[in-house]
């Protein structure tokens, strides 16, 4: 079965693609990732698996749209959390505190991120995860400016890696 060309696809196909991620990203967070296989997609879908390989080359294609996915909506519940908040230091501590409350409340969560980016370093994929870092880098590094910090860029690169470490500490 011939694969879809992403520069060319219908609004139809879209729809689809799009309802396919939306079920890996049901999957991963219920399963993991060893658990978020074409099949398990495909039954959490409103498609079968054979429809999966029509518009995705393979799993991995699946895996990294949802895992952009989730990485998009984390970023804007930090972003809503930060818009709630006046005061640009305290907005700053809002958005440190909502991070490390997200993988708290959800420990399975940082098991997915750090499966999913050795996944990627053994596709030898590294892109990703420099993207999804740089991502939440901009967001602490404006963050940091907005709060007048004299070096937002190398604070937010010491504050993301502070965060990732606080993460993995947690019980």
């Amino acid at each position: 079965m011939p694969h879809v060309d992403h520069g060319t696809e219908t609004p139809n196909q879209r729809d689809k693609q799009r309802q396919i991620v939306e079920a890996a990203r049901r999957v991963l967070a219920r399963d993991g990732l060893a658990g978020c296989t074409a099949r398990a997609v495909a039954d959490a879908s409103p498609l079968t698996k054979s429809a999966m390989h029509y518009y995705f080359t393979d799993i991995d294609e699946v895996v990294d749209q949802a895992m952009a996915a989730h990485l998009e909506a984390f970023l804007q519940a930090l972003r809503e959390t930060a818009e709630r908040e006046k005061d640009q230091v305290r907005r700053l501590w809002r958005v440190v505190d909502a991070y490390l409350a997200t993988f708290a409340g959800q420990p399975h969560a940082a098991r997915l991120w750090f499966e999913y980016w050795i996944a990627l370093s053994r596709r030898n994929a590294s892109d990703p995860i420099r993207a999804d870092l740089a991502s939440v880098g901009s967001l602490f590094q404006s963050l940091l400016a907005d709060a007048g910090h004299p070096r937002p860029a190398e604070t937010a690169d010491l504050l993301v890696s502070w965060l990732l470490g606080a993460v993995v500490r947690q019980d």
